[in-house]
């Protein structure tokens, strides 16, 4: 079957939007409102893969820098999104048409930022076999801690300490529709000071996000005696809620403020997923791994899945046509 390429363009809003919700490897990260609310530091090169009846198969959320289209740079993951009905000859075939279409545009490689297995509704790692076809070079590979929920995990004994200080101290858990207090009194100063960084939303950006998915985007706090000392943000999708921001003020380890939190939040809030994800403790684009974070998190019975980032040469579009046999 032969494949057609098309650009977006803000006629696809409704039909690229429609597509997320029901592809079978894509979250609210992919929707066209979260895509665009950075628009102005991404040239925007996102496809859309159509059949020959004119029906949408496939997308590919993406930006282009000069011969090289990205899977969105503004997004923690990305890749080609499939329909629930894709098969792997379906995928070679749109990919072949995918990269000609790519090499026949002056763009001679792609950076694929994969989506982690943990967010597909049903098993998707078409890519991942065909990125080896492709003799893709693997550029980055991250480690996720993820608590599959659905186990019997354990807390430490570390872990446990630290929830029971929180209690004693009275520490009060707390969701907020609000960023304000976390961003300006605890998330903003902490990168400051440690990292002389800046998250990256901004608390105008993270609210207008907030606006646009209420009940994807939220916000936890933790107090003591009324004073805000820890919070998280958390972007939840259909199987993972995922702590996206995560910072507390200097006495953390005295009142066990980040114990208590992510004790309630994995216990109660979001009990009924099928994954809690930490996300990443790698530095240095993968290659080296912030040791205090990652026992912090394996205390709450977190263990490793990856993320793979991929460069493919467009021109090797060619090696998908001998595939199948």
């Amino acid at each position: 079957m032969e494949y057609k390429i098309q650009k977006y363009s803000s006629e696809h809003y409704e039909l690229w939007n429609k597509f997320v919700a029901q592809a079978k490897n894509a979250t609210f990260l992919f929707h066209r409102d979260f895509m665009e609310y950075h628009q102005d530091r991404f040239q925007d090169f996102s496809l859309l893969i159509f059949d020959e009846k004119n029906i949408l198969k496939a997308i590919l959320p993406a930006n282009r820098v000069g011969d090289v289209l990205h899977s969105h740079q503004g997004l923690t993951y990305g890749g080609l999104v499939l329909n629930q009905k894709s098969k792997l000859q379906d995928v070679i075939e749109m990919l072949y048409f995918l990269l000609k279409y790519l090499n026949e545009n002056s763009i001679t490689s792609l950076y694929l930022k994969q989506l982690p297995a943990i967010y597909h509704e049903s098993p998707s790692d078409e890519m991942e076999y065909l990125s080896f076809i492709l003799n893709a070079k693997l550029i980055r590979r991250d480690s996720l801690s993820v608590i599959n929920l659905e186990t019997d995990f354990e807390f430490s004994s570390s872990r446990a300490e630290g929830i029971k200080r929180g209690a004693d101290f009275g520490l009060e858990f707390k969701e907020e529709h609000d960023f304000t207090t976390f961003w300006n009194e605890i998330l903003l100063p902490n990168l400051e000071q440690k990292y002389n960084t800046k998250p990256v939303h901004s608390l105008e950006e993270m609210t207008y996000l907030k606006s646009k998915f209420p009940n994807n985007i939220r916000q936890f706090n933790v107090y003591k005696e009324g004073k805000i000392i820890a919070g998280t943000t958390v972007f939840e999708s259909d199987f993972v809620s995922h702590s996206q921001y995560i910072s507390a003020d200097e006495s953390k380890n005295t009142t066990g403020s980040l114990d208590f939190l992510h004790n309630r939040l994995i216990t109660y809030t979001f009990r009924n997923k099928k994954y809690f994800d930490f996300g990443i403790s790698n530095e240095n684009q993968g290659q080296n791994i912030n040791q205090g974070l990652l026992f912090w998190k394996e205390g709450f019975g977190a263990r490793t899945i990856v993320q793979n980032f991929y460069e493919i040469e467009t021109k090797n579009y060619r090696l998908l046509e001998n595939v199948l046999i």
